[in-house]
Formats: structure tokens, sequence, C-alpha cells
């Protein structure tokens, strides 16, 4: 007989979480939560401990990211702090989806017997996220910067899914758009989008042209080698997760202006981005019954 998933224990996370608890009532799943107890708009259960809140649930779901520091469990609704490991010692035998779950939790959670699946690597929520990244992009360029973006040269690192999405809604309000990349099937497409291609190893010397660049590549790119090429008065925002793409310590010292815009999506849109969370988690669900 298949055990069909309807109880919920919901611990920690932001305001994309805190959402997504109603959401989910709505979809009749019965949800309790733990250290979300100031989220005052939640009318589900608040649990007094983790081991309540976690008895009876088939699924749990933690924050995204689950961590910051690789410590504490994202709990920003909540004085209590929670370890990572706590979590997992008290869920043995339970599954546990959170996002950017870090490679070494997993043989600890092995050990505790919990499944542990990571909802930023599916690919309908990687994708729908990148429409709100890309629009909190928007935004901060716009806040940050002295003239408008139409007509304005900009420079886009990587042609992921959120390169390509950011590109597009940049080309729709007139900004000039350069895309950087390194395989040649992106550099094609890239010109076929009507964008200015620039092959990484061409990078340095074309940096000095751009307004604003904006980083999606999750690896340091921008050195102090390649940031001394930045004009002074331009806008770098970097959009990529930790240790992120930019040398934080050169930019500073460069004087260049930056923004390291860490989730934009529960920042910016924390409805559409809990929607798009709730559409994903149920598909998960439905895989897993």
């Amino acid at each position: 007989m298949i055990h069909l998933i309807k109880n919920i224990a919901i611990i920690g996370g932001d305001l994309r979480i805190v959402k997504l608890v109603s959401m989910l009532e709505k979809e009749n799943f019965s949800v309790k939560t733990y250290a979300l107890e100031k989220a005052y708009e939640i009318n589900a259960k608040k649990c007094e401990s983790i081991n309540e809140c976690v008895k009876e649930a088939d699924l749990v779901l933690g924050p995204l990211p689950l961590s910051s520091d690789g410590e504490f469990i994202n709990t920003p609704f909540s004085n209590e702090k929670v370890s990572v490991k706590e979590l997992i010692e008290s869920i043995s035998g339970k599954t546990l989806i959170a996002g950017s779950i870090k490679q070494e939790l997993y043989d600890f959670a092995k050990e505790k017997d919990v499944t542990i699946l990571d909802i930023i690597k599916r690919e309908e929520l990687a994708v729908l996220n990148a429409i709100s990244t890309a629009e909190g992009a928007i935004q901060i360029a716009i806040t940050e910067t002295p003239k408008n973006l139409h007509g304005n040269n900009v420079l886009v690192l990587g042609f992921g899914r959120i390169g390509k999405i950011l590109s597009k809604m940049l080309d729709g309000i007139g900004a000039n758009v350069s895309c950087e990349a390194r395989k040649a099937s992106d550099l094609a497409w890239i010109k076929a989008y009507g964008y200015e291609p620039i092959n990484l190893n061409e990078l340095k010397e074309n940096l000095h042209r751009f307004d604003i660049i904006i980083n999606t590549i999750p690896y340091v790119l921008l050195d102090k080698n390649m940031l001394n090429e930045v004009k002074k008065d331009a806008l770098i925002i970097d959009l990529a997760s930790n240790p992120g793409g930019v040398d934080r310590l050169a930019v500073k010292e460069l004087g260049i202006k930056f923004n390291w815009a860490l989730s934009l999506p529960g920042k910016i849109s924390p409805v559409t981005s809990a929607e798009f969370m709730k559409e994903t988690l149920v598909n998960m669900i439905k895989e897993m019954n």
C-alpha cells in the first residue's frame, strides 16, 4: 500500500516559506511549523519544538538556502537557533526538502537515515526563479545608477538560465547588451539573439567599455587583475551564490560600486517565488507518491 504524503512539517525559512504555508493548506496539506513564531500571518500550528513539529510528518521542508553559515539553518522569523545537525538528527527516517544543501551534509544525513532532496536543483524551479532574479537585478541597476538603462552598455557574465532571461529583459528595455561565454555554442546563440558575444579569452580587454556588469557565474571571475580594467564609475552586480564571482576585497579597494545580490527571488517577489516553490513541491510529492 502506498503511503500518501499529506502531513508536512516546515522548519524555519524566509518570507517565501511564510507565504508557502497558506498555499499548501489550500492544497489540502496538513501543515505544522517550527522556528516561524514571528511570522504572524501563519495560521498553521506553531510548535514548541522540532520533535513536536515532525512527529507525524510525512515530509519535512526546510529553508532556501538551508543554511548561510553551514552551522545553523536560516530562521529569520524566529529567535530559535537550530543547528543543521540538530535538524537532521530530529527527522531520522524522514525526507527533508530544502535548498542549496552542502554536499558534506548528505553523508551525515545518510548515517541518520534521512533522505535529502535539494529543491533548488529542480529544473522547473531554477528556470522560474531565474525570472525573479533577473527582475531583481534590473531593479538594482535602475536604482543604483544615475542613467537610464536604455542606451547604456551592459555586460552579462555567463549565459545560463539567468543570463539568458536577464539578457532578454535588458534588451527589451533598450540596453546595449553584451554577453560573455566560453562555449562556442553559447557564443553562437548570443549572436543569434542579437546581443554582442564576448569570448572569455577576450573579456579583460573589453571590460572598460561597460557601465554595468552583471555576473551570474558562481566562481571568482572578476579578480583584481580583471577589476583593474573596469571603469571606476561602473556598477557591478553579482548574482552568484557564495563565494560569488567578484573579488570583494579588491572591488572595495578599487572603489568600484558593487552589489552582491543574493536570494533575490525571496526579497523582491516572495509571493510569486512561493507559488513557484509550491508548484515544484507538489510535483516532487506526486513523484514520491
